[in-house]
């Protein structure tokens, strides 16, 4: 009996790391991530330093204590039970063995990486009125010295001491009554934290802004969707601007070299710029440097809110610097990131919309491809052949990863009569349905070679969808999970399944990996906790 109860003590207190509320005064080591810190962040893998693992986004760490050989060897070490019963899709941050979490919708929480044991709790309530369409979340936090920055689900920037979670600054970018709310991870840049606004639903006029790192002070704000006398304008009817979405909801990625910092966005008659758009942009001033549209005259809701992902590689020939895009309408681009030029796109999905492209890279639509009264029946549907997931691009296989929905469609059907904004409310004269329910529609992770768009291997999952980031390692290892619970390890090279586990509710953000004390740990947060594992020891 005393044995049992020995044994049950011991996998609570090391499993069920949530506890008590910590007393205020606890604090952590004064961390002091400088932005050359950020830029060489693939030289202090132990770390992880941005939502995406570098500013290049590839979610690709150089940590290879876990193999092909020992992945089934992994073991839960510990879990934080958040309190909250509001969707997480959180991706933490981990510096020199400490974490930073969120319990949605705005908590921040410090914990020791290795144990799970709570050291801090900074909470921000968000003013009543802020909605969004899809939960109230944000998915990730950035740092720059001894400061953490929240994009709150409010529309407030906020400012935190990384060492006492005290908060620093905090400034209104919108008014969140309009349906104005902050939902990604920011990205520094330098002196600047920089976020874009979600609220696509409600009729909102989507823009990216930056703030003094130092005082919380708006430097530049670009507007997503162009106003009067602002170059691209001419593509919006009338007054359609006003209210034309174009938002940013997930993070963006940065080219230091270039000085360049690209956002994807999310429609009325014209091409709409720059909805369903990658931009660059000038970080320091916020310039437009150079855009591509995905989707033009964008009518089935497929925004262009992926993670842009960075690379150097050889482009037939000669070396170029590039950009991968898994886009919502399924289709995968290869784009010239110093001059957004059109290189190369192939649907890694069933598509019907579009059957080519021209020497500008514009895609030839399918003629009677529209939502009609009656309905059209299109490929992909609704969600996209991916969405807001994280991919991840290994520069030792040379293959891109995308969390894919396949064979999902959607049937149209347009309004009778064009929409009316009111404040606050929902702004659609689209109503898009389940398509073809005969259809085989499953998630996958697939892996395609950017060279040729070619899939070279596929994992294929049990549930019609997926809603899981992708990490992959040195060691040719990559993490992902299923909407029916799984978390599980490929290897990278041929999809092979390494080791699973089931933990109940659909995965539904980014696994992150980290080390401490020479030990590897690898984080994934599914419903309301976050779980970690590590290899088990003989």
């Amino acid at each position: 009996m005393m044995m049992r109860m020995f044994v049950y003590l011991l996998f609570t207190s090391t499993l069920l790391a949530q506890g008590p509320p910590p007393p205020p005064n606890r604090e952590v080591p004064s961390p002091n991530v400088s932005f050359d810190r950020i830029l060489k962040a693939n030289q202090e893998p132990q770390n992880w330093l941005t939502y995406g693992g570098s500013p290049l986004s590839q979610r690709h760490s150089q940590l290879t204590q876990i193999t092909p050989a020992n992945a089934k060897d992994l073991e839960l070490k510990w879990v934080f039970q958040s309190r909250s019963l509001e969707k997480h899709e959180v991706t933490p941050l981990v510096v020199d063995g400490t974490m930073y979490t969120i319990q949605s919708p705005n908590d921040v929480i410090a914990l020791n990486a290795a144990t799970g044991k709570t050291i801090w709790t900074y909470s921000h309530k968000p003013d009543p009125a802020a909605r969004n369409c899809c939960g109230k979340l944000t998915r990730g936090l950035a740092i720059l010295g001894d400061k953490l920055f929240l994009a709150a689900f409010d529309a407030r920037m906020i400012a935190i001491d990384a060492k006492t979670g005290k908060e620093l600054w905090n400034t209104p970018a919108a008014d969140p009554k309009q349906g104005y709310a902050f939902t990604h991870a920011p990205l520094v840049v330098k002196d600047k934290v920089i976020a874009g606004t979600a609220g696509g639903e409600y009729g909102v006029r989507g823009f990216i802004a930056a703030w003094n790192v130092n005082t919380g002070e708006e430097v530049w704000r670009f507007n997503t969707v162009p106003g009067p006398g602002e170059p691209g304008h001419e593509t919006w009817s009338g007054d359609s601007w006003m209210h034309g979405g174009a938002p940013v909801w997930v993070t963006g990625s940065y080219d230091a070299a270039a000085n360049l910092t690209y956002w994807g966005g999310n429609a009325r008659l014209g091409d709409n710029l720059y909805s369903c758009s990658v931009i660059a942009l000038d970080p320091d001033t916020g310039k437009l440097k150079w855009y591509y549209q995905f989707s033009p005259h964008d009518e089935f809701d497929w925004d262009s809110t992926q993670t842009p992902v960075l690379a150097d590689m050889d482009w037939q020939g000669r070396s170029r610097k590039v950009m991968f895009w898994a886009n919502r309408n399924g289709i995968f681009y290869v784009l010239d990131r110093l001059t957004g030029e059109f290189l190369r796109a192939r649907p890694f999905v069933k598509v019907n919309w579009a059957d080519g492209f021209d020497e500008k890279g514009r895609p030839i639509r399918v003629p009677g491809i529209v939502p009609t009264i009656a309905g059209t029946l299109v490929y992909p549907g609704n969600q996209g052949g991916t969405n807001w997931y994280p991919p991840s691009y290994s520069p030792r296989t040379g293959l891109f990863y995308i969390p894919a929905w396949e064979n999902s469609s959607t049937t149209y059907i347009k309004g009778q009569e064009p929409p009316e904004f009111h404040e606050g409310q929902g702004f659609a004269g689209l109503f898009p349905k389940p398509g073809n329910r005969d259809d085989d529609a499953y998630g996958a992770v697939r892996a395609i070679d950017p060279k040729t768009g070619d899939r070279k291997w596929e994992f294929r999952q049990n549930a019609a969808s997926t809603e899981a980031g992708i990490l992959t390692t040195a060691s040719d290892v990559l993490f992902s999970g299923g909407r029916d619970g799984t978390f599980y390890a490929l290897d990278a090279r041929d999809g092979k399944l390494l080791w699973q586990t089931n933990l109940g509710p659909s995965v539904a953000a980014g696994p992150m990996t980290f080390a401490v004390n020479g030990k590897q740990y690898v984080s994934i947060v599914v419903g309301s906790s976050l779980f970690t594992f590590g290899l088990r020891e003989n």
